[in-house]
């Protein structure tokens, strides 16, 4: 619902937002497209959402609130339960007697007003706000969640040391250091740990830190047993951090519980397991692969969390631009050869081609992948796990891809030499292949393939683009802005050649054309409530190199890595740390955040 249109556009004109020629144009695309003339507004730029937003309420009389700077009591904002407010944007934030405001995107959103209403037993008054409002508010719910699970954590793992304790030395022995023997075997005797892995406070515990680690937005979940404590710590934006810090009473049961949820021998101490499982939280469906290692205090665990929500992503999105975006499109555009991604561990490589696969996912072509292990399951493509305990190793797997008719194989790793010539064999009959390595850069990923045994000429004839990259921590929208000095500058120069970093930047218009180094902007981080460090999420910084035939002519005469990568450079590649630059330049990192990741 909304206000009446030729109203709605008097009072757009009257008030100088939209120009009366924005207007009759939009007015124009709105008939040619078949869609409302206020959705051509905001496509177009000639107006923000929030804005619209704020004019159709005021239109039809509905209050507006701002809930930016607005602290909400626990009591009014747990009205609604958080997967409601965060599906229909609806915030509650006053209530009174029996009257309940909310404020809401859409306060024609009667659904979620009559869910509320019948939910609540309260009257429902609907208010307008803004979506950097709404954000706010919800952050909110993650405050009042994070004191609840440490009360909670905290209070249940009292609630096991005072059982234990009561229980005697029995209940002790569940909770001791794995003791070993000259000969490797564990002296203590089993214990029940089926039974352990099912007492309600210790499943209430590890359900509270999954959820924990999943609203922190934690990539890695490590749980680590100590002589007198257990550890939790929670890998964030690619830093670990301690989350919380356990009695040792409660490590058996915890370790069981997470063995059980993921299939994991109860009784084996002695050696390593692997498994995964998959968990709902507030309607996120997140898979968690488990790594189990026996450590001299007992076992460490550790738990990759892989969101579903993490697929989808578009070039773009993970930090690709310019020509360097152009040339892994053009790369994906071939009917055979192969597209490498290098980097350490952690650095993306798989999410880069996971997103490389997705957009070439269509129902004409058939994809196979063999992996180790599979992070994400993919629609419409067959993914197979490496099992080297069996003989199915990424070798063996990949021979017998090539005989399934593919036309895009996935190779997770290459890692010795029968791999390597198995890939570029597949890239050479007519496959499309795409694989990783952990090189430092893309202009070493030629010399590493070489030293596996891998032919020059066929390197040549079958690698289209080589990706190397690392992960940088991603400013909040609250940053401070500042300038380098003249000293500053010629520090960082050391590091980076300035001046092909300024011509990318006046190139892709991110600064004006005659703009020097000390005009440009460059950003801080700044402390908030919802980032204590300023930052949040991550950003790849790349270095594509496209085999050009100046190239393949290099590598053809044994040319170094160090030359290639000149020529490289001459020829428009900007190299990871210069990247890193390009994007502190746009606001989206820090110079400190660059240097910290990339080493040379």
């Amino acid at each position: 619902m909304h206000a009446d249109l030729e109203q709605l556009v008097s009072f757009l004109v009257d008030t100088n937002l939209v120009s009366k020629d924005d207007i009759e144009k939009a007015k124009v695309l709105a008939t040619d497209q078949k869609k409302p003339l206020a959705e051509v507004l905001v496509s177009e730029g000639k107006i923000s959402e929030d804005d619209f937003r704020r004019v159709n309420a005021y239109l039809m009389g509905i209050p507006y609130i701002d809930l930016k700077t607005q602290k909400i009591s626990n009591e009014t904002l747990s009205i609604i339960p958080e997967p409601i407010a965060r599906k229909h944007n609806i915030v509650a934030f006053n209530k009174k007697d029996s009257d309940l405001e909310v404020a809401m995107l859409d306060p024609q959103d009667l659904e979620a007003i009559d869910f509320i209403r019948k939910s609540s037993g309260l009257r429902i008054l609907p208010r307008l706000t803004d979506g950097e409002s709404i954000k706010k508010a919800l952050l909110q719910y993650q405050k009042s969640l994070k004191a609840e699970f440490g009360d909670l954590i905290q209070k249940e793992a009292k609630n096991i040391k005072d059982t234990m304790a009561d229980a005697g030395q029995a209940a002790k022995n569940l909770a001791d250091p794995v003791v070993w023997s000259g000969g490797g075997e564990e002296t203590t005797e089993p214990a029940d740990e089926k039974k352990l892995a099912e007492d309600l406070p210790i499943i209430r515990i590890v359900d509270t830190l999954l959820s924990h680690a999943i609203m922190q937005k934690a990539s890695d979940i490590h749980i680590e047993t100590y002589d007198q404590e257990l550890i939790v710590r929670y890998r964030i934006d690619g830093l670990l951090h301690d989350a919380m810090v356990l009695p040792k009473t409660v490590a058996a049961g915890i370790i069981a519980r997470i063995k059980v949820l993921a299939n994991l021998r109860l009784d084996e101490k002695r050696l390593p397991q692997d498994g995964r499982f998959k968990t709902e939280q507030a309607g996120e469906n997140v898979a968690f692969r488990v790594s189990i290692l026996p450590t001299y205090y007992g076992e460490k665990v550790v738990m990759r969390l892989l969101p579903e929500t993490n697929k989808g992503f578009t070039l773009e999105t993970l930090g690709f631009h310019g020509q360097s975006l152009e040339q892994v499109h053009e790369s994906m555009r071939t009917a055979a050869g192969m597209i490498l991604v290098t980097g350490p561990t952690g650095s993306g490589k798989t999410t880069t081609l996971y997103t490389v696969l997705e957009l070439l996912n269509t129902p004409d072509v058939n994809i196979s992948t063999v992996e180790d292990p599979i992070e994400y399951q993919i629609q419409r493509i067959s993914q197979t796990q490496v099992k080297p305990e069996i003989g199915l190793t990424f070798a063996n797997g990949l021979r017998s891809l090539v005989r399934q008719d593919p036309d895009i194989i996935m190779v997770g790793e290459i890692r010795d030499k029968e791999t390597a010539d198995l890939a570029v064999n597949a890239a050479l009959t007519g496959h499309l292949v795409l694989s990783t390595l952990h090189t430092n850069s893309a202009a070493g990923t030629i010399p590493r393939m070489l030293d596996m045994g891998a032919e020059p000429f066929l390197l040549v004839s079958t690698i289209k683009v080589i990706i190397a990259q690392r992960l940088v921590r991603k400013l909040c929208a609250n940053k401070e802005e500042y300038h380098l000095t003249k000293d500053e500058l010629a520090k960082l120069a050391v590091h980076v050649d300035l001046a092909r970093v300024l011509k990318a930047l006046q190139d892709e218009k991110v600064v004006a054309p005659n703009t020097d180094w000390p005009a440009v902007p460059f950003y801080r981080a700044v402390a908030s409530e919802e980032a204590k460090d300023g930052f949040s999420g991550r950003i790849g910084i790349s270095e594509v190199f496209a085999l050009t035939s100046s190239i393949k002519e290099m590598v053809m005469k044994g040319a170094t890595s160090e030359e290639i990568e000149g020529q490289a450079k001459k020829e428009g590649m900007l190299t990871m740390i210069e990247d890193g630059i390009f994007k502190a330049v746009q606001g989206i990192t820090t110079i400190e955040e660059v240097l910290r990741v990339v080493t040379e």
